[in-house]
């Protein structure tokens, strides 16, 4: 029962990361854009800690922090960045 419950993450957070990256490709706004690569990167810490659930490696729990970590600062800085006025090209 476990085993189906990890294959149907691993399928349901593939199909959220093609989502994600439509949206990214086909965003009409920066901050559509900057929303869909925090998705992304959201959806690839859910892999790497599903994987290390499913496989026994806790050593990737530190990986997935460090990326989740790195995301977050990623995130605050374009919004800081939108804030202030930078460049959208929202035609």
């Amino acid at each position: 029962m476990l085993e189906i419950a990890i294959i149907l993450s691993f399928v349901f957070l593939s199909i959220g990361l093609v989502l994600a990256t439509v949206r990214l490709l086909r965003g009409p706004t920066l901050p559509d854009r900057v929303v869909a690569l925090e998705v992304i990167a959201s959806l690839t810490v859910g892999f790497i800690l599903l994987y290390s659930v499913s496989y026994d490696a806790p050593q990737f729990i530190d990986v997935a922090i460090v990326l989740a970590l790195t995301s977050f600062m990623t995130a605050v800085g374009f919004a800081r960045y939108l804030e202030r006025g930078g460049e959208r090209h929202d035609d």
